[in-house]
């Protein structure tokens, strides 16, 4: 079986992507990527074939000036671009699995149509789940989606012998996607009757912590991590601001990750240290607890740590007001959540104090016994079993 997986998003949004890639290889599938540029060495790092498509995600690995692959002013350029690398990406390949942005989405499940090929597209959160909208609402999805982009996907798709076809989200998303999110974390809406949820697409991470985190580490009090990963701009570096005065106020060390908006430390302080990339499996194993985004990567990785958390809402900088992992944190007992984009500073240490203390630490270690690490072996036993019953009738 020979496997395409392609995606547009932020490093949350590809992580999960490069897991099942892995587990698909484990288990002896052929597998290759259609990823922005950004990610060329993390596939490289894990020995995933990628093919580089389109615009960088991150603003920082883009020209002075260059719009992100989402704009409107350059979809049309995205589309014409995803519909041809993915199409000779999928050269030979008897699926493809699709994540992010609409755009790069509907220009794989094309070429899955003109292959006659088994299509997947997976959904990270249940609130970004077709099930969760009105009619009226995918209705207008549909609308907007066509009005910017319809043109050139009738025209791409036509020059590979496919109809036309108007309603974009409904065909980008499919009526039966997939939910690789855990089922404690993010439950499957009780509505929802077309949705299969895997679990979460999770790699073992076996890389060291750096030496002078290490060093950092042993040097004195357990640290609390303050981070934002893909979140960029200034409202996260007010939300950084505003968490790094609240922890040491408190007399806590920090741990602060750089992250997308590459954040730097206010001073010179000792109690501080600033990390890039890092294995945050382990360093989460390490922290007393996590201040961090709305994102499904972080909260489920602070989760399986067994770390309380304090979630801050809507801090990333787009159309989409983040909040649900923030409010289910709340409700499982494991940490708070908190009004961002940049909370205030009594609501902050109020609510680093109720996390700190000894039974939410309980709850947040009794909850993370629950969690599930199975999601892509059962993703891959579904598209291996796809691939069985969904043999192209006539050559491509």
């Amino acid at each position: 079986m020979r496997v395409l997986i392609s995606g547009c998003g932020s490093r949350g949004d590809t992580e999960p992507l490069v897991a099942l890639a892995v587990r698909l290889r484990e288990l002896g599938a052929d597998v290759r990527m259609c990823l922005p540029p950004d990610y060329v060495e993390r596939c490289a790092e894990v020995g995933v074939p990628m093919v580089p498509v389109g615009r960088a995600v991150r603003a920082g690995a883009r020209g002075p000036g260059e719009p992100a692959p989402g704009d409107p002013e350059v979809v049309t350029e995205v589309v014409a671009e995803w519909f041809e690398k993915v199409q000779a990406a999928a050269e030979g390949c008897t699926a493809v699995v699709a994540t992010g942005l609409l755009p790069a989405a509907v220009a794989a499940r094309s070429v899955a149509e003109k292959l006659g090929i088994p299509y997947r597209y997976t959904v990270l959160s249940p609130d970004h789940l077709p099930s969760v909208h009105s009619r009226a609402e995918l209705d207008m999805y549909n609308q907007g989606a066509y009005g910017l982009f319809g043109d050139v996907v009738t025209e791409k798709r036509a020059s590979i012998g496919l109809p036309p076809v108007k309603d974009l989200f409904d065909y980008g998303y499919t009526g039966q996607p997939w939910l690789a999110a855990d089922q404690i974390l993010a439950p499957l809406p009780t509505a929802d009757t077309g949705t299969v949820q895997t679990g979460a697409w999770i790699l073992p991470d076996e890389r060291p912590l750096p030496a002078d985190l290490e060093a950092f580490l042993a040097a004195g009090s357990t640290p609390v991590y303050v981070g934002f990963g893909s979140s960029s701009g200034a409202r996260t570096a007010g939300a950084a601001k505003a968490a790094l005065e609240v922890v040491r106020a408190q007399g806590h060390r920090v741990v602060l990750s750089r992250g997308w908006a590459d954040l730097a430390l206010p001073d010179g302080g000792e109690d501080c240290f600033a990390v890039g990339e890092v294995n945050l499996q382990e360093l989460f194993g390490r922290v007393a607890a996590a201040i961090h985004h709305d994102s499904a990567g972080t909260t489920l990785l602070a989760m399986r740590a067994g770390i309380p958390h304090v979630v801050v809402r809507r801090v990333v900088d787009n159309v989409v007001e983040q909040a649900y992992h923030a409010d289910r944190v709340a409700e499982l007992g494991v940490g708070l959540a908190i009004d961002g984009p940049i909370p205030a500073f009594d609501a902050l240490t109020a609510a680093l104090t109720t996390a700190l203390a000894p039974e939410t630490r309980a709850r947040a270690t009794a909850v993370a016994e629950t969690i599930r690490t199975d999601g892509t072996t059962v993703a891959a036993d579904l598209l291996f079993d796809a691939v069985r019953r969904e043999k192209p009738a006539v050559p491509a």
